[in-house]
């Protein structure tokens, strides 16, 4: 089977991302999963994210119910590779341990290896009900560059030359590594999550000119910063990373909330809209329960933005990166 190479435009500037589709932190259901691509579908967007991570599964079945009746060319699945499911009797009667609120009958096992690509690929395939992958991404390979370097990377190039997958890449939490990726494995596509932010922009540094550089496609997740800048208020709660959000970090986002307020627009408009400046970024991915989540991430994406606004985020995180060098050093 023979594909056309794959075309970065297809990425939609705006792409929805499945792991609340799979149960994260808690329940959903098939009709608000389905609800929630309906009207991503009505507003244009045509580019989809999951993993099989996602709920043990649960995101891929779901996500590929509520897409089984549009028309398979016209939008663009992206899964990920790197955590085979594989069976775990001892999992009966108890939930999964990973944030996912689902049944543990499955356990996540690392595999970089041929086989457990290949089969990873496979299973996806199957839980998607399609018959192609638009992006295949190594799931963080953080603690894995060896294998998923080398049988990883090069068992995703195979099922591409067999048309199984159309462009390949990797999806992680740091900007280093991805780097490597872009510079020694001839890659497609890279999803960096949380570090090409409003706060974070550790990605300038070398990832983003690799990618230029490479012609590789960026795509960016976790713009909020875990929820840091997702709101118009950021609250004394507020994380970021996943954690507890430093004190300069808090102190930051509200200064930059409060020049987006002075400017007549919200924190949340420009953490959606700030990514899509750089020419190497194709799309910004956000995550998404419900319908009122995607309609919520359009509107923000909407939102017309002051030019001189831009100026003055800019410089308020220029001082924070400066701080944390001072910290470090």
């Amino acid at each position: 089977m023979t594909r056309l190479p794959f075309d970065p435009a297809r990425l939609t500037p705006l792409g929805i991302g499945g792991a609340q589709f799979g149960n994260l932190f808690r329940e959903t259901t098939d009709d608000a999963t389905r609800a929630a691509i309906d009207i991503a579908w009505d507003n244009g967007i045509r580019y989809f994210d999951t993993a099989p991570h996602y709920g043990l599964g649960l995101s891929e079945r779901r996500m590929g119910r509520a897409l089984g009746d549009r028309p398979r060319e016209e939008y663009v699945l992206s899964t990920k590779v790197g955590r085979l499911l594989v069976d775990n009797p001892e999992g009966a009667g108890h939930l999964d341990d990973d944030g996912f609120i689902v049944p543990a009958t499955v356990r996540r096992q690392w595999d970089f290896s041929r086989d457990g690509i290949r089969r990873s690929v496979e299973e996806s395939l199957q839980r998607l009900g399609v018959d192609h992958i638009d992006i295949a991404y190594l799931h963080d390979p953080d603690d894995h560059w060896d294998a998923a370097s080398t049988t990883g990377i090069e068992a995703l190039r195979e099922l591409k030359e067999e048309g199984v997958v159309d462009a390949i890449g990797v999806g992680m939490n740091q900007a280093e590594m991805p780097t490597a990726f872009i510079r020694h494995c001839d890659i497609d596509v890279v999803m960096i999550a949380g570090r090409y932010t409003l706060l974070d922009r550790s990605a300038e540094e070398e990832l983003l000119p690799a990618a230029l550089e490479y012609g590789v496609s960026i795509v960016a997740a976790g713009v909020y910063n875990s929820g840091l800048l997702s709101t118009p208020v950021v609250p004394e709660d507020a994380r970021f990373n996943y954690s507890p959000a430093p004190r300069e970090l808090l102190q930051g986002a509200r200064d930059m909330a409060e020049l987006c307020r002075d400017a007549g627009v919200e924190l949340p408009d420009v953490a959606v809209q700030f990514a899509l400046r750089h020419p190497a970024v194709r799309s910004v991915v956000l995550g998404a329960r419900t319908a009122d989540h995607v309609v919520s991430g359009v509107e923000r994406s909407r939102v017309e933005i002051p030019e001189g606004l831009w100026e003055r985020l800019d410089a308020r995180a220029d001082e924070l990166a400066e701080a944390a060098r001072t910290a470090e050093r």
